[in-house]
């Protein structure tokens, strides 16, 4: 949530509804809650797993809130006692792609660059990174959302290739941000552990040395009921064998056997194996991983 101890008494602010608390978790599911700055809703992009799909009933069309709105309420927030007392970081990307929309997104991190205290987090697909680049800024995180390219050829229409990613990231990463990576959803495709080695060997050779990922989030798919209702495409769909409390999943142990792969392949080109978390994953593949939920430093959190 912060980078302190919350002692906060009071009731969890909720500003003008564009400043808000993701506090819906599942008591069997891992995920820290987080903050979320609601800007917008919607994707251009068409991935044929994205739960914005049953979010918004269907309609992933692009919405935006006023420029103005979203301005005043992250100034209230700087102001609110809460805030004050907690450094947050804000997570632009949790019901749209972070980057759908540049010249509004540029006025949103400006905005951060006006105080110290708490970070912008963008989360995105797109490889739209020009303003970014050209106005390095101290407030902002990248996080880019990578996937193997057969997965992208097959599921993640109208996004730019896992290439064009790496090479954003990079960008970003030599411009001075601090840059995350989810690799997320993770389908167990025929011969899914090639096509993934080469995805990690690609991310590790682009970024600069000293400059790698600050953390990567690994994901298996969760089919949501409503997500998988409005999917077009529900090819993706055929891999699932077990129910949680966010929805449909792959096998535990297929699910096991891919994070363990990711460990193996990441730990073997020198990534910090402690930098590596999991999304919405249940409690219980923590344990069976022989990692700790309580010191989860997953991508939505500070």
């Amino acid at each position: 949530m912060g980078g302190v101890i919350n002692v906060y008494q009071e009731p969890i602010p909720n500003i003008d509804g564009i400043i808000v608390y993701f506090n819906k978790t599942p008591r069997d599911i891992v995920c820290p809650h987080f903050w979320e700055l609601r800007w917008a809703f919607g994707c251009p992009f068409d991935c044929d797993y994205c739960y914005i799909r049953g979010t918004g009933w269907g309609n992933k069309d692009p919405r935006y809130r006023p420029i103005d709105r979203v301005l005043t309420a992250i100034q209230k927030s700087f102001g609110h006692k809460y805030f004050i007392e907690n450094p947050c970081i804000f997570n632009s990307g949790e019901l749209s792609d972070s980057l759908m929309n540049p010249s509004r997104m540029e006025k949103i991190a400006d905005k951060f660059e006006e105080q110290g205290k708490h970070k912008l987090l963008l989360l995105t697909k797109s490889n739209n990174v020009k303003f970014l680049v050209e106005k390095p800024r101290k407030q902002t995180v990248v996080s880019l959302s990578l996937n193997a390219p057969e997965v992208w050829r097959r599921w993640e229409h109208r996004t730019p290739s896992p290439e064009k990613r790496v090479g954003a990231a990079k960008m970003v990463s030599e411009a001075g941000y601090e840059v995350r990576v989810r690799i997320d959803p993770i389908f167990p495709i025929e011969n899914w552990q090639r096509y993934y080695e080469d995805l990690v060997y690609l991310l590790l050779s682009e970024i600069p040395k000293g400059k790698d990922p600050e953390r990567i989030t690994l994901g298996t798919p969760r089919g949501l009921q409503k997500t998988i209702a409005y999917s077009k495409n529900q090819s993706w769909t055929k891999y699932f064998e077990e129910y949680s409390k966010w929805g449909k999943k792959l096998s535990s142990p297929q699910r096991k056997e891919i994070y363990l792969f990711f460990y193996d392949k990441l730990g073997e080109l020198g990534f910090d194996k402690s930098r590596i978390s999991l999304c919405k994953e249940t409690d219980l593949m923590w344990k069976e991983l022989g990692m700790d939920s309580t010191k989860c430093r997953c991508n939505c959190i500070w």
